[in-house]
């Protein structure tokens, strides 16, 4: 299956495009989730602006987004993000590194922008789970965390001694989106199976009610086209710095990749139908019988024709 990228493509192609040849420049687009972005030159064409708007900003600095971008980004981090947006990052062009490994760094780091973010309160729950194990006892380390990072969906993040449970919410607006997404989440259960994934974390699938972990959070809808998959997720996954890194990508991608599937699917199927249907019509037109017609002369000269 296709994995879907961790990074934005066009911040990453643009920002390499601009680095080497600076012009002005004022573009708008969004990502899968709504997640909007502006790339602007907005006072000088040697002074590139990268803002980023994500709905559920508050969350995530609750959870330690801010610090975990400043890590990361440094000085190219401004203290006031743009009006209207989330978070701005800055970039004089005349003074990033010369090109080489080091600029594509920086802009690989700027066109994973998004997914730095979102992976603030998995990067806690990974640390308090760690903690818990050592016997440590963080203040509000078994907290449920709660990202709305969708309209009606959310992703839930609670850690515990030895694991930590996700849970995404995703709302399955047609029927046939249910089937294809019980289908596609079975698929998970049983390629588990196999000796060579059986490390993977776990997978758990509930249609309208929500699971145990988060019956207590607020807001929750029981509904016919709400569905909840849970993964739980274990120390060899997040115990080392690059497998932590690793699952964090993957992790908050799951439901762009969940719905871009049944969608994929969704368009197979048709397209399969579609076939199918010429093949029918060819065969019923092949089926049609000829009439034969002949013509005839009278005495008097005039035409006769018989079928």
């Amino acid at each position: 299956m296709i994995l879907l990228e961790s990074h934005n493509t066009i911040i990453q192609t643009v920002l390499a495009e601009k680095f080497s040849k600076p012009s002005s420049l004022d573009e708008h687009f969004v990502d899968y989730d709504g997640v909007r972005f502006r790339l602007s030159t907005p006072e000088r064409k040697t002074l590139l602006r990268l803002s980023m708007n994500i709905r559920c900003w508050d969350q995530l600095a609750q959870y330690g987004a801010q610090q975990i971008l400043e890590r990361e980004y440094g000085t190219y981090l401004l203290p006031e993000a743009e009006p209207e947006y989330s978070v701005t990052l800055e970039f004089d062009t005349e003074k990033v590194p010369a090109e080489g490994a080091a600029r594509d760094a920086l802009i690989k780091s700027a066109a994973l922008l998004k997914r730095i973010a979102l992976g603030a309160p998995f990067e806690l729950a990974f640390k308090n789970a760690l903690a818990l194990e050592s016997g440590g006892s963080p203040p509000n380390a078994t907290e449920l965390m709660q990202i709305h990072y969708r309209d009606e969906e959310a992703i839930f993040v609670q850690a515990a001694s030895d694991r930590v449970t996700v849970v995404f919410s995703t709302v399955f607006r047609e029927e046939a989106d249910r089937i294809f997404g019980k289908v596609f989440l079975q698929e998970f259960v049983d390629a588990r199976r196999q000796p060579s994934i059986q490390t993977a974390p776990q997978v758990l699938f509930t249609a309208k009610e929500p699971p145990l972990e988060i019956r207590s959070a607020a807001g929750l809808k029981n509904s016919d086209d709400i569905g909840y998959v849970t993964f739980v997720i274990f120390p060899r996954h997040y115990n080392k710095p690059d497998v932590q890194n690793s699952t964090i990508s993957h992790i908050q991608l799951f439901r762009s990749y969940l719905h871009y599937h049944i969608k994929c699917s969704k368009a197979y199927m048709r397209s399969r139908m579609r076939h199918r249907v010429a093949e029918f019509q060819k065969v019923l037109n092949r089926a049609k019988t000829e009439v034969a017609t002949t013509e005839r002369k009278t005495a008097s000269g005039r035409t006769l024709v018989t079928r």
